[in-house]
């Protein structure tokens, strides 16, 4: 079923490519602007709904119904400045860091930490996503987290991890009376 979505999403990705190329007013579009403004979009709304969240709430999880084991918003936090990094290392062609340790130290424990990985893991990917282009849109990619694929691909998976996840907190900030600002 995720690959169906991943499927889906990169046949749209392409018909709106195509149909931007054949739009005269759109000629400076190029394959980069045309995922960045997605991108960004999700890049804006994750980055302030992560920072909305108090510290004291970053270790909430929801418990009530079907959520055993579910990851703390902290969890979730560090899981997409995880991934966020770990798709674009492998989109440069380079090993992500082992177990999130980024830049060999210590997974990240507080809000403060945890807020400057994200941060920097959206501008890593930023810049990978900068490199996109027609000749390479459709390079291979390797490595266990989103390959094998492409560097459209995983760019395409990129976008919908750091969506289900923004999904995530989104709920967790409700449950917690907390409105997300993209809402507000």
């Amino acid at each position: 079923m995720k690959m169906l979505g991943i499927v889906l999403v990169a046949s749209l990705f392409a018909c709106e490519v195509s149909a931007l190329a054949q739009d005269s007013s759109a000629k400076s579009a190029t394959e980069s602007s045309t995922v960045m403004a997605t991108w960004s979009m999700i890049e804006k709304d994750f980055i302030s709904a992560a920072d909305a969240m108090p510290e004291d709430k970053y270790s909430f999880a929801p418990s009530a119904g079907e959520f055993k084991g579910a990851r703390t918003f902290a969890q979730q936090v560090g899981h997409v400045a995880c991934a966020n990094f770990a798709f674009f290392k492998e989109f440069e062609g380079t090993k992500p860091d082992e177990d999130c340790r980024y830049n060999g130290k210590e997974p990240k424990k507080n809000k403060v930490e945890l807020m400057k990985y994200l941060r920097d893991s959206f501008q890593f990917a930023d810049q990978a996503i900068a490199k996109l282009n027609g000749q390479n849109t459709l390079d291979k990619v390797e490595g266990n987290y989103g390959g094998p694929s492409t560097k459209l691909g995983i760019t395409v998976l990129a976008v919908w991890h750091a969506s289900d996840h923004y999904g995530q907190i989104v709920e967790y900030l409700r449950m917690n009376g907390i409105v997300p600002p993209a809402s507000r």
